[in-house]
């Protein structure tokens, strides 16, 4: 059984949520653009080239936009935000920069991964230097619950990298133990660049906290699509190679699914390849067992479960230009799949 029938596709030529949300939030996102190239600046020449190659890659911006888009939903904006915006895009930057190490990647956004040209030392710094500027922005925003919001995120997305790499090569991880994974190493940025938009434009209560839901379901929905993408996705849309996830020994929800559903000989088999005993053969075994018990459309409708709750998280806030926008986003994120 293939996935289900997912949402409604975008009319030819028309714009997808993402460009709709850009396009109204176009002064804010040309500002972070110059407070990007302001702050990663460096008289060390690789510094500056190397968060180039990765930030000008083309990467959507879906978390500083959601930052911007929080902040005017609720009456706020202006120099404080865009700030902020800055320093969630330069926060996950540094993440990405990190995990092509980790990870041993080849590519990112399309691109060859910045560790293959400069080396993984090179990659781990300029990682720290982002890092660094991110906290810069933050302390200049003057807001110091900005800070805490911002600072508790970076510290939980390590802890969820540190986590990965604890279950890699790990066949039993839980279904459990996954989700946690991904809560704390994708999710914690979503949701904390909701809540700090909210907090930015001095909305520290129960619309924060909504934002901040709003936040950590459409992580958790964007991470889901991304992993049933790495067993049925293709590299020139997902700006990666299909199977990295599979050739790194991480167990993700569909391989779950999979080993969950499947006889003694299956696991025997998940057993083998996830410990890194793998031939060129086993990948297309991979998916065909996970189609065989719906790993992939079980995984895709967690991920739609997921991108429902984000969209009911903001039935709280004013109705306006915003909240139309952001309550688009869960939809293109399924929509990813289809």
């Amino acid at each position: 059984m293939g996935p289900a029938v997912g949402p409604a596709k975008q009319a030819a030529g028309a714009p997808h949520a993402v460009d709709r949300l850009a396009a109204l939030l176009a002064d804010d996102l040309a500002a972070v653009d110059v407070l990007i190239h302001q702050h990663m600046a460096s008289p060390v020449g690789v510094i500056p080239n190397l968060a180039a190659h990765l930030i000008d890659a083309g990467g959507k911006r879906i978390r500083p936009l959601i930052t911007l888009a929080a902040a005017r939903l609720l009456g706020g904006g202006g120099d404080g935000a865009r700030k902020l915006a800055t320093a969630v895009e330069f926060v996950h930057s540094a993440t990405l920069l990190h995990d092509d190490v980790v990870d041993l990647s080849n590519m990112r956004r399309g691109k060859k991964a910045a560790n293959l040209i400069w080396g993984n030392s090179a990659s781990v710094l300029v990682g720290d230097f982002l890092f660094a500027r991110s906290f810069t922005l933050m302390v200049e925003t003057g807001d110091i619950q900005v800070l805490d919001i911002l600072s508790r995120a970076a510290c939980v997305i390590a802890e969820g990298e540190v986590m990965q790499l604890a279950a890699a090569n790990d066949a039993e991880t839980t279904r459990e133990r996954y989700l946690d994974i991904i809560a704390a190493k994708t999710a914690a940025l979503f949701a904390a660049a909701g809540k700090a938009g909210a907090v930015v434009a001095g909305r520290p209560g129960a619309e924060a906290s909504a934002l901040e839901t709003y936040g950590r379901e459409l992580g958790l929905a964007f991470q889901l699509v991304d992993d049933a993408l790495d067993y049925g996705g293709l590299s020139a849309t997902m700006g990666k190679n299909a199977g990295d996830d599979f050739r790194e020994g991480k167990v993700t929800l569909p391989l779950v699914f999979a080993r969950e559903a499947g006889d003694e000989s299956e696991r025997t088999f998940w057993r083998r390849v996830i410990s890194g005993e793998r031939t060129d053969d086993d990948f297309h075994r991979a998916v065909a067992l996970i189609r065989r018990h719906d790993g992939i459309a079980l995984t895709l409708q967690a991920a739609r479960d997921h991108a429902a709750r984000a969209k009911q998280a903001l039935e709280i806030l004013p109705t306006n230009a915003y909240r139309e926008a952001l309550a688009d986003l869960p939809d293109f994120v399924v929509e990813r799949a289809y």
